[in-house]
C-alpha cells in the first residue's frame, strides 16, 4: 500500500487525522516516533531553516528536496506544502508527477498570487489567484497524477485575504468540482468561529482541513464537531526548536562547562536509537553470516 493510500485510509478511519509539520528528515521522524498519523513538510518551517523569508524564495527543488528527505525518513504519509505550486497549471503539472514518484502522499497549493508571502505575516501581501486560474492547476494536477489516491489539497486563502465566508464557499466548490481532494480553509483570527461558520455551512463531500496557528485554543473534539477531518499543526516543531536551541546557545556562551546544561538536550543514546546506530550492526552482522555461509568468511 502507498502512503498516498495510507492516508486516504486514515481519513476514511479515524474522526479527525493529525498531522505535524517538520522541516527536515529528523523533525520528521520525531513526528512520526511522537504518534502523528502524518507530516506536513511546510514551506514556512523549510523557509526558516534556510534563513530567508517564507516568500517563494527557495525554488521547488530544493522544496522537494526536504520533503522527499522526510519521505525516505518515514514510514507515515509526508504531505508537501507547495505554497501556489510553483508557477502555472504547467508547473502544477510537472510538480505533481516529481512528487508522487517520490512516494510523497499529497500535495497543498494555495490560492495565492505569485510570490506568496506568509498570510500570517502583518501587513503582508494576501492577493488572490482568480477562480479560474487557480481552477486550472487543480484539473492539471489531477490529470498528473497516476494513482488516483495521490492526494491534492487545495487551500483557501479568502478569509486571509478578507473577502468572506461567501466567497470562501465559492472558491470552495469550484476547486472541489475541478478535483481537489481536500479543502484546506485558513484563518488569521484568534477564534475560531469563522472557521465553524465556513465548516457549518460547507455542503461539498471533500473532506475539511484546517490549521489552527492562530487559533490555537480550539479543542480538537470541537474540530471534529464542526466536520473538520485534518488537523495540521504546521510550525509548533519549528518555533519549538528556535525557541530551545536560543535559550540553550546563551547559556552555553556563559558557562564555564556543560554539567548543568545536560538535561536540556538528548543524550548520545538518544540521537544513536534516531540514527538507527544499532540496527546497522546487528544488519552488519547478518551480513556477515549470510557472506560465512557462502563461503566468503572462514
Amino acid at each position: 500500500m502507498s502512503q498516498s493510500e495510507n492516508l486516504v485510509k486514515l481519513l476514511d478511519n479515524q474522526p479527525i487525522v493529525k498531522v505535524c509539520g517538520a522541516y527536515d528528515a529528523m523533525s520528521a521522524k520525531l513526528v512520526e516516533l511522537s504518534g502523528f498519523d502524518a507530516v506536513w513538510a511546510g514551506s514556512f518551517a523549510i523557509s526558516a531553516i534556510n534563513n530567508v523569508p517564507d516568500a517563494s524564495i527557495l525554488t521547488m527543488t530544493e522544496f522537494f528536496t526536504a520533503a522527499s528527505n522526510m519521505a525516505n525518513a518515514c514510514e507515515i504519509p509526508v504531505i508537501a506544502d507547495c505554497d501556489t505550486g510553483y508557477g502555472d497549471a504547467t508547473n502544477v503539472r510537472y510538480m505533481v508527477k516529481k512528487y508522487e514518484n517520490a512516494g510523497i502522499a499529497g500535495i497543498c497549493i494555495e490560492d495565492k498570487t505569485f510570490p506568496k508571502q506568509n498570510s500570517l505575516l502583518e501587513g503582508g501581501n494576501n492577493q488572490l489567484l482568480s477562480e479560474k486560474d487557480f481552477a486550472a492547476k487543480i484539473l492539471a494536477a489531477n490529470e498528473a497524477k497516476q494513482n488516483k489516491a495521490f492526494t491534492i489539497i487545495a487551500r483557501i486563502e479568502a478569509l486571509i485575504s478578507g473577502i468572506g465566508i461567501e466567497q470562501a464557499l465559492k472558491r470552495a466548490y469550484a476547486y472541489e468540482k475541478a478535483g481537489a481532494d481536500l479543502i484546506l480553509i485558513h484563518s488569521k483570527k484568534i477564534t475560531p468561529e469563522e472557521i465553524f461558520e465556513f465548516s457549518d455551512s460547507w455542503k461539498g463531500s471533500a473532506p475539511l482541513v484546517v490549521i489552527p496557528t492562530t487559533y490555537y485554543s480550539v479543542n480538537v473534539d470541537e474540530l471534529i464537531e464542526h466536520k473538520i477531518k485534518m488537523v495540521i499543526y504546521a510550525n509548533q516543531t519549528l518555533r519549538a526548536a528556535h525557541f530551545a536551541l536560543s535559550k540553550l546557545l546563551k547559556q552555553m556562551k556563559n558557562a564555564n562547562n556543560m554539567s548543568q546544561l545536560q538535561n536540556q538536550m538528548s543524550s548520545m543514546e538518544d540521537i544513536f536509537k534516531l540514527q538507527e546506530m544499532h540496527d546497522m550492526k546487528s544488519q552488519e552482522k547478518s551480513i556477515e553470516e549470510k557472506l560465512r555461509k557462502l563461503g566468503y568468511v572462514s
